[in-house]
């Protein structure tokens, strides 16, 4: 019979073999969690309305801010910015929209309103009263819709991004949606897939990572629901009248080369009494290629002398 201790130095032996055949690879701890954002170790599921709500959070020191992502993406679209939040003193909650990421998908085609309803399930879940609200342009109609829809559950507004279309560019936006997003073919040939990717690698500018697009490209067809479920929500969504009805404070945040630029400085004509703050250059993955600013930006507005605002 084999001893207590034989099996035990086997082990080791086994552990200390493997050790060394990693680093001899070339492989650490450090480049096998090279996808995992920082501090956003902790991830969870809230009971949502229409099924199981995924989330990713810094933990439990901070002021509570609330984070919705762009369409078609997930909330790993915040991964440089949880860390840079983190250390300014946010708790950042980064959630999956309703169908994408890990988040559940409606059993029908969701309006904004409809994915309002998530906010309240995933502050109760995390045992929150009252948060901060951000989102970066799908995500942005959300964040001023649960403001409007559980007002006394949110403080502040973010709004990277906003969409306040007139019908007519309504009518262009969904005509277009119809032809690029709902009639999207899926090719034998997976060219599809390499379309996506091109699209999106050139859509981020100058610097352009294709380990970060290839994330994003996935993200887009990951999800449990059709990933045009994002636009078709957003083209729906009256953001113009939304924020004329918003009450809370709030902040416009936009750059000045992102494809919506010109709906920022409508809403900012609309709504002078908000607060706004622009960054030079960038895209739409401005949290990529300017996390810190953006993260400063959003901490001013947030907090004075490191006390939050109410």
């Amino acid at each position: 019979m084999k001893s207590k201790q034989a099996t035990v130095t086997r082990r080791a032996m086994l552990c200390t073999a493997l050790t060394a055949g990693a680093l001899s690879s070339g492989i650490t701890s450090q480049s096998a969690n090279a996808n995992m954002a920082a501090r956003t170790q902790k991830r969870g599921y809230a009971s949502g309305p229409f099924g199981l709500v995924h989330y990713y959070d810094t933990g439990a020191a901070g002021q509570p801010l609330l984070m919705f992502h762009q369409a078609p993406q997930s909330a790993r679209q915040f991964d440089s910015v949880y860390a840079p939040l983190a250390v300014r003193g946010i708790r950042a909650i980064g959630v999956d929209m309703p169908g994408f990421g890990m988040s559940d998908v409606t059993p029908f085609v969701p309006t904004i309103q409809d994915w309002a309803r998530i906010a309240s399930p995933v502050l109760d879940a995390l045992g929150i009263e009252r948060a901060d609200v951000l989102g970066h342009h799908t995500g942005a109609l959300l964040a001023t819709e649960i403001a409007l829809q559980v007002p006394d559950r949110v403080r502040n507004v973010v709004m990277h991004g906003p969409f306040p279309i007139t019908e007519v560019e309504r009518e262009a936006y969904l005509k277009k949606l119809q032809f690029t997003e709902i009639n999207f073919e899926y090719k034998a040939d997976g060219s599809h897939l390499s379309d996506s990717f091109r699209q999106r690698f050139d859509r981020y500018g100058p610097g352009a990572d294709p380990k970060l697009t290839t994330r994003v490209v996935v993200e887009k067809f990951q999800g449990f629901g059709p990933f045009w479920y994002g636009h078709n929500a957003a083209y729906r969504y009256d953001h113009a009248a939304a924020l004329q009805r918003l009450r809370h404070r709030a902040l416009i945040l936009t750059n000045t080369t992102d494809v919506i630029y010109a709906l920022a400085q409508r809403a900012r004509r609309m709504r002078p009494d908000f607060e706004y703050a622009e960054f030079e250059g960038g895209g739409v993955d401005i949290f990529d290629q300017q996390p810190e600013a953006w993260s400063d930006a959003v901490v001013r507005f947030l907090s004075i002398d490191g006390k939050t605002k109410s």
